[in-house]
């Protein structure tokens, strides 16, 4: 039995970046060959695409977590690492992505739209894109970056031409039946359509789609029956039909009240992609009227009766018997002229050819905050400060040293100061905390020592934050000089 699955909540994951390599090159008779480490390859990124042959979120229901591949680390010889396959997943036309918030983040439509839903790692430098005049021969390499991931919210949306609207049991899956090929379930009894129909309706040169909505009923606008659910396959439809039932034996009922109720619930719905379907709200789309099941002698003097009061609002009014295919020959006619003027007044847009611009980012800024947690702690933001810290090795004291002489050409230093940070504070950059030490030299030349130390951070004798903290529980009596701390 075959499954239609319109909204599913999928988590994506792009993949690490490679750790970069830190190689020296080692030939007979040049013991000093400088470095040769190679850079890692960057991860590879999850990308949603629109594909004609997908018609419904089916394979994410099952499968709710996508990942791409990880970049490969670099390798000696100058030799980089490869970077990681992107993963394409295929979704319907007319899906839109929407964040954990519920912000919108893609309205993909048209066969070949693509959306990027996690950017991949970047690659670490190895220590051969990584030497300088002052550091010849680096004893480090920088780490690949984590993937994004997220948490993405993918509905769908119909996109068809003509939405069917009405009351359960009115007749729209048994017209879908008979104006095309679609079988949907049909029987005598009501929110028999749980789920939206398409059908492909051929009307002379003119071919359109039809979707049957599950049934509405007052309050849909608010949550009541099917309708919330349903409501948003028929925004981008560019003609609704009311289908009234006019052999309906429910007291209260009638064809103009049914048609004012609905209205109402339309008029009470706003599309969240008004403004991106460029259709309107659903209160000023195209209606056509369709009075359903004139086999019956009762429904078909109802009909007549209330033609006349339809047809004043300036909507098109057709009499039809679903069961008994009387009257469907105009009506379908009158659907294709609808929508080829639709068409005529909102042409295509020609495909756009891919032109691929570089992103300006403005990525020198930073902020320090003092940290609410953390007495006289600060915190540093910023997406440098951020990154460099991610793809440093902190087992390395020479890549330390490097991240240090990078923070303060970058001004973090002196924004510390600014900012009233005492010597041993603890400052926090991304995940990582660490004591502050301006006695230490950064940003200066540095004389190279051996490979991965640095000697500026074994020259620091300032007693650390640890000490400090031990010693004062000592004078107060809380513990002895031989308890450790």
């Amino acid at each position: 039995m075959s499954r239609f699955i319109d909204r599913v909540v999928l988590h994506v994951s792009a993949g690490k970046g490679g750790n970069g390599c830190a190689s020296v090159h080692r030939e007979k008779f040049k013991p000093l060959g400088g470095p040769d480490g190679g850079n890692g390859g960057n991860g590879g990124d999850v990308i949603l695409e629109v594909d004609g042959s997908v018609h419904t979120l089916l394979d994410f229901h099952f499968h709710q977590h996508a990942k791409a591949t990880n970049g490969a680390q670099g390798a000696g010889s100058n030799r980089d690492g490869a970077n990681g396959g992107d993963l394409v997943l295929k979704v319907p036309d007319g899906t839109v992505v929407l964040d954990s918030d519920g912000k919108v983040l893609a309205d993909l439509i048209g066969v070949g739209n693509r959306f990027v839903a996690a950017q991949g790692g970047r690659g670490g430098l190895g220590n051969a894109a990584l030497a300088s005049k002052a550091r010849k021969a680096p004893g480090f390499a920088l780490l690949g970056e984590e993937g994004e991931e997220r948490d993405l919210v993918l509905e769908l949306k119909s996109v068809a031409d003509v939405g069917l609207v009405g009351f359960p049991s009115a007749g729209k899956s048994s017209l879908v039946s008979v104006l095309s090929a679609a079988k949907p379930k049909i029987a005598d009894y009501p929110f028999t359509t749980l789920v939206p129909n398409l059908g492909v309706v051929q009307s002379g040169d003119t071919t359109f789609t039809v979707a049957d909505v599950p049934g509405l009923i007052p309050g849909a606008s608010e949550g009541r029956g099917l309708g919330l659910d349903f409501l948003r396959h028929i925004e981008r439809c560019a003609v609704l039909a009311h289908v009234v039932d006019c052999a309906t034996l429910e007291p209260g009922r009638d064809p103009i009240s049914d048609i004012d109720a609905l209205e109402a619930e339309l008029s009470a719905y706003q599309p969240a992609l008004s403004g991106d379907s460029s259709l309107g709200d659903l209160a000023d789309r195209p209606r056509i009227v369709i009075l359903n099941k004139a086999d019956v002698p009762d429904a078909a003097e109802l009909a007549e009766f209330v033609t006349p009061e339809l047809e004043a609002r300036g909507w098109p009014v057709f009499t039809i018997s679903a069961v008994s295919r009387d009257g469907l020959r105009p009506l379908t006619f009158a659907l294709a002229r609808m929508v080829e003027d639709y068409r005529a007044a909102h042409p295509a847009a020609a495909p756009k050819r891919p032109v691929i611009r570089p992103v300006a980012r403005d990525e020198s800024g930073f902020s320090v905050i003092a940290d609410p947690e953390t007495p006289g702690g600060f915190i540093v933001r910023g997406t440098r400060p951020e990154r460099w810290v991610r793809q440093t090795a902190f087992d390395n004291d020479e890549a330390v040293g490097y991240l240090a002489d990078r923070l303060a050409r970058l001004g973090v230093e002196d924004e510390l100061v600014k900012q009233g940070a005492e010597p041993g504070c603890y400052v926090t950059i991304g995940d990582v905390s660490f004591e502050w030490e301006p006695q230490t030299q950064a940003g200066v030349d540095i004389v190279p020592t051996g490979r991965g130390t640095d000697a500026r951070l074994d020259q620091v004798d300032r007693v650390g934050a640890s000490e400090r903290r031990h010693a004062k529980k000592v004078r107060r009596g809380l513990a002895t000089d031989d308890d450790e701390f």
